[in-house]
């Protein structure tokens, strides 16, 4: 297991932890001073574990431009996974922020969860980062804060409402898309299939889809699956939806999600659209490839890209309390939800 590297570390924490002075840390380090081989291994050996000798280089290289930022996927460093099978929207994004980097004479480094060791050289010396889709209380944005990095979020930072510097769709306004179409396509009940991550994505889209439920006289209809679990997860939540009842429609966020629950459905004899529509937030080769092909939202890559670059190098030249900026979802209609196929009522599941 990675070791967790205590960022921000100053020569004063690394004395007090080492139980020297501060110049002794100073010649330890720097190989000077009549200090004995003992010591010097213990202060280097306290140094590298608190993380001083990368901080204090990073904060050298951090006195001019390096010209290039960083991009942090937290839904990938939560996966444990930066390749997941069929979903292509993260690797996307990067080759349209490095082609936006490109033509602004900036360089572009992918890196892994900045809150674990060890880091890749010059991490923490860029210039800004962008961050995919930051979790309740990041790790990565309090260590971006903390080392005074700029950065912009790709949506909103859950824990921070002030904070602007943001792109993402609109979910709340994708959510309630996505449900007028499966209602409007004659889906009675909907149910729901959210992930675990706690980002703004998860949040804002349960809530939207509530809100929705509500205000439609529906009796909402919540399940959660880890994302990590992937088509797998899916089938599991597809079980537990039909021993509650098929209903006329169900929503999954990811299109490894949706794969699994339509899988599960058919498994037992459930017709899509027949019997049931399908529907995913993020559109995956899971959704394209099923047969029926899953009806999605997706994201609009090069506006995306283009729009987090922006904003970045607007931060980084001074930019204070700009407008969050909002893209409009794309709607992906696929067999999954032809019109007037849903049943309206639920069928018990045996």
């Amino acid at each position: 297991m990675a070791r967790e590297l205590q960022h921000g570390a100053t020569i004063w924490d690394v004395a007090r932890k080492a139980g020297v002075s501060i110049t002794t840390v100073s010649h330890s380090l720097n190989g000077k001073g009549n200090i004995s081989d003992a010591t010097r291994e213990r202060v280097r050996a306290v140094a590298a574990e608190m993380g001083y000798v990368a901080d204090a280089m990073a904060r050298g290289l951090r006195s001019s431009k390096m010209n290039a930022i960083g991009l942090v996927f937290r839904s990938l460093d939560s996966l444990g996974n930066y390749g997941p099978n069929g979903v292509d929207v993260f690797m996307k994004l990067a080759g349209a922020a490095a082609a936006e980097t490109l033509n602004r004479n900036l360089g572009l480094m992918l890196v892994p969860d900045l809150s674990r060791g060890p880091l890749p050289p010059f991490s923490m010396s860029l210039d800004g980062y962008i961050v995919f889709a930051p979790h309740l209380d990041d790790p990565v944005v309090a260590l971006l804060e903390k080392r005074g990095i700029p950065y912009v979020t790709w949506d909103r930072d859950p824990a921070r409402p002030d904070f602007r510097n943001w792109v993402a769709h609109d979910d709340a306004a994708s959510t309630r898309m996505v449900m007028d179409h499966l209602a409007l396509a004659g889906a009675g009940s909907i149910a729901y299939v959210g992930g675990t991550d706690r980002n703004a994505w998860n949040f804002d889209c349960e809530a939207a889809y509530v809100d929705w439920c509500l205000e439609n006289g529906r009796e909402p209809r919540i399940y959660h699956v880890p994302e990590r679990e992937g088509v797998d997860g899916g089938r599991e939540a597809g079980s537990r939806i039909w021993a509650d009842g098929v209903p006329g429609a169900v929503y999954c966020l990811t299109g490894r999600h949706a794969s699994g629950v339509a899988q599960a459905m058919q498994e037992r004899g459930v017709r899509i659209p027949g019997d049931l529509l399908v529907c995913t937030g993020s559109d995956s080769e899971h959704s394209r490839q099923h047969r029926p092909p899953i009806s999605a939202l997706d994201v609009d890559i090069p506006a995306a890209a283009a729009a987090l670059v922006q904003r970045l190098c607007e931060v980084m030249d001074g930019a204070t309390d700009p407008d969050p900026v909002l893209l409009a979802a794309r709607f992906l209609q696929r067999k999954s939800t032809t019109p007037g196929k849903a049943r309206s009522k639920p069928r018990t599941g045996s």
